[in-house]
């Protein structure tokens, strides 16, 4: 079995992005309407997300089993297949977006996804807004997270 790669997404990575991200909030977000298709979210991939921010993947034995987005200091996406998550995946990733974002972060998760809450917290992230749920799609309460590196 290879070890974990992260690389920069490349538009021929949109289907397994699109896969991850539906299969992972599918696992972790059993509560969230399912507001789209798998075509929807392909679409969205390739004409959202991989020309308007910067996208990174982790790879095992050449499958995407991960990607991360960023744009304008926020993390907009992060996700892990189910099957590889525990194994530092999400935590390279994460220190992916960190490094190339030297003034913090932020991001939003929802505050039933308790297990992403535990991992941001564990990387530093505070909680600083708690909405609910009426600025998202999903109309399900969210917490905003910041993250300011030390100085």
């Amino acid at each position: 079995m290879d070890a974990i790669r992260i690389r920069q997404a490349k538009p021929e990575d949109a289907d397994a992005i699109a896969y991850v991200h539906r299969t992972s909030m599918r696992e972790a977000m059993p509560f969230l309407p399912v507001l789209h298709t798998l075509e929807d979210d392909r679409r969205w991939v390739a004409t959202v997300v991989l020309p308007n921010q910067a996208v990174w993947v982790a790879e095992r034995d050449g499958q995407v089993v991960g990607v991360v987005a960023l744009h304008d200091g926020w993390v907009e996406q992060l996700y892990i297949l189910p099957g590889y998550q525990g194994m530092g995946i999400g935590s390279g990733l994460l220190a992916t977006v960190k490094a190339a974002s030297p003034e913090g972060l932020n991001l939003w998760a929802f505050q039933r996804n308790a297990r992403a809450r535990a991992f941001y917290e564990r990387r530093g992230f505070v909680a600083v807004e708690f909405t609910d749920g009426t600025g998202n799609e999903e109309r399900e309460p969210d917490v905003r997270y910041a993250w300011t590196p030390r100085r």
